[in-house]
């Protein structure tokens, strides 16, 4: 069976929050451009497309869109993001020979 895999483009971060200043990001648009180039690149089947938002992606403490576990608490700031999540599977080469 052909394994099941996804692939997550986030608009990239452009600009660090200061002290007193907030970072800045790609819009979405950039996410879904990178994601346009690579499925042009890649040869895989498209499965689906995820729309994604998450809070908090960028801070110190979480690991990103792979985190199982994204945090907010009540009386803090927390920043949401959205990102373009793809489900494929991988097409098999069919010049490859099986022994």
């Amino acid at each position: 069976m052909t394994p099941l895999r996804y692939l997550d483009f986030v608009p990239r971060q452009v600009k660090a929050p200061g002290l007193i200043t907030e970072g800045r990001y790609e819009n979405f648009d950039a996410a879904v451009e990178a994601a346009n180039r690579w499925l042009d690149e890649q040869r895989v089947q498209l499965l689906q497309l995820e729309t994604v938002v998450l809070p908090n992606l960028w801070n110190d403490w979480e690991e990103g869109t792979k985190d199982g576990s994204i945090s907010t608490s009540g009386d803090a700031p927390s920043r949401w993001h959205q990102f373009l999540r793809i489900w494929y599977q991988p097409v098999p080469d069919s010049t490859q020979t099986i022994n």
